[in-house]
């Protein structure tokens, strides 16, 4: 059966519509302890501002004495601290402003921070902040990002950017009463007024603590509280220590940690030096070891003066007569071979040297060590030997190297690591075999070469000899089958033996290698 809605009376409509009025008015009734509330932390969050400013004057304040004392080193560093000091006066003094203004229209035009009235104002805030031609809301949102990207590109550490970025975020937390908001209304959208000059002290709190963490990072840079080093010692950095006479000795004299915009003053053998940047240089005298001695001054970042001795020692050298340049193998160079040569000059170092050739070819395999390849036999080859010392190049006589062909190698059957040349030989070792090899390994020569062919004869019962031809380096089957055949003391011979060099040339050897049964 239908529910049929009882009508509501003109009296109980009257009831209903004064109950929700006063919910309205409960729900709007701050309470003074609330208001209270607010005041103590305006008051907290404006001794920490306070604080803040006085630390961060006092940096300024160091700045500038270090600005008047050492201009070169701190220009750019104070520039960059005017910067972020102006920045922040900026928004502090915007944020300043807009408290005043809240507070004016909700107490009256002579109202003061100090004795603001009307606490609980919930339309002063909004009036100030979101009107839809005059609100500031716009303009402080602006300015907060503004001054938080600006800020952030002079801090380096992902911790502070971290911190600094969170707490000047405009960003609207996603709850389900923002939905639809801006920051300006999230913020002060019927917000009391102390509540709105709480939350733009508390901005002002955090743009001082930025300004200080920027500060403290700029101070950094120009040691005026931290302290880089806890040792300084002088030192002389010479550009060498050998010379000869009559060469002019030259050095860096520094105090370490060294600082190119100050001068010291630095005193050699009693007497001050006048130099640039540290620079000092004498005449060589004679040849032998010697020493000078001395001391520097310099004045620290709180104006103390500090000195530090050195000393150096050196050596005087007589001029060479020449350059040296000697063959690492023999007195003779073998043409197509990789000869392999060393090259040095008296007291300068690999790097100076330079190197030429003609009648063939020359290459580096390290310093002081080349590679040479003459091009022809019986061509004489030439080497060009030149140094570049303290600015100048010198040009020595030149070296001649008579060229020859690559003597003959040796046959050999390897053994392990020995090499069977002929003589006594034990069948296991015989039948161990596979290849011929041939070399130069005469103690001062070891150069392979790769046999092409060669022959090995047998003699039967009735002295006739049987020949064996292999067209490589390995024994033939026939060869083998043969070795099987020799008892203890029988002989054979290996003969005609074709072989190439690292020259490219192919020769055959002469004689042969008797090898005996054992």
């Amino acid at each position: 059966m239908a529910i049929k809605k009882r009508p509501v009376s003109p009296r109980q409509k009257m009831i209903n519509l004064m109950y929700i009025v006063l919910l309205a008015m409960l729900a709007l009734n701050i309470s003074t302890e609330v208001l209270n509330g607010f005041a103590v932390v305006e008051e907290s969050l404006n001794r920490t501002t306070t604080n803040a400013t006085i630390e961060n004057e006092s940096l300024y304040g160091d700045f500038k004495q270090q600005m008047d004392a050492n201009p070169a080193k701190v220009k750019a560093w104070f520039a960059k601290a005017t910067e972020v000091k102006n920045m922040s006066d900026s928004l502090y003094n915007l944020a300043q402003e807009l408290k005043l203004a809240i507070v004016r229209e909700a107490s009256g035009k002579d109202a003061t921070l100090a004795d603001a009235e009307n606490n609980d104002n919930i339309d002063a805030a909004g009036t100030v902040m979101l009107a839809p031609i005059t609100g500031k809301g716009q303009l402080l949102y602006n300015s907060i990002n503004s001054f938080r990207n600006r800020i952030l590109n002079y801090v380096a550490d992902p911790e502070q950017r971290k911190l600094i970025d969170n707490s000047l975020s405009t960003a609207v937390p996603r709850k389900a009463n923002t939905l639809g908001k801006n920051w300006q209304e999230y913020m002060f959208e019927n917000m009391p007024v102390a509540a709105a000059v709480t939350l733009l002290s508390k901005l002002q709190n955090d743009v001082r603590h930025a300004e200080g963490q920027v500060l403290h990072t700029l101070v950094s840079n120009i040691d005026l509280k931290d302290i880089r080093v806890n040792k300084l010692s002088a030192f002389v950095v010479p550009e060498k220590t050998t010379l000869y006479p009559g060469e002019r000795f030259a050095a860096s004299i520094v105090m370490a940690a060294m600082d190119t915009t100050k001068q010291p003053e630095i005193y050699v053998n009693g007497s001050r030096v006048n130099s640039t940047n540290g620079r000092y240089s004498f005449t060589a005298g004679g040849v032998g070891d010697h020493q000078f001695s001395g001391y520097i001054l310099m004045r620290n970042a709180a104006g103390d003066i500090l000195r530090r001795e050195f000393s150096q020692k050196y050596s005087v050298i007589p001029v060479p007569g020449g350059a040296t340049l000697a063959a690492d193998l023999m007195n003779v160079l073998y043409a197509g071979y990789r000869n392999p040569i060393s090259v040095s000059v008296p007291g300068v170092p690999q790097n100076a040297v330079s190197v030429s050739m003609t009648g063939g070819s020359l290459s580096a395999t390290g310093a002081g060590r080349y590679i040479a390849v003459p091009s022809a036999v019986g061509r004489d080859v030439t080497f060009k030997v030149s140094a570049r010392d303290g600015g100048k190049v010198r040009s020595f006589p030149p070296f001649t190297f008579k060229v020859r062909k690559l003597p003959d190698p040796t046959p050999y059957i390897a053994l392990g690591t020995d090499r069977y040349k002929g003589g006594n030989l034990a069948k296991a070792g015989l039948m161990g075999a596979t290849r011929l090899n041939a070399a130069i390994d005469d103690g001062i020569l070891d150069i392979q070469f790769r046999v092409t062919g060669f022959s090995a004869v047998f003699y039967d019962n009735m002295g006739n000899a049987v020949q064996m031809a292999s067209a490589g380096d390995e024994f033939t089957d026939r060869m083998r089958d043969q070795f099987r055949r020799l008892s203890r003391g029988r002989r054979f011979y290996i003969t005609e033996v074709k072989a190439v060099g690292p020259d490219g040339i192919t020769r055959t050897l002469p004689g042969a290698m008797e090898v005996k049964l054992r």
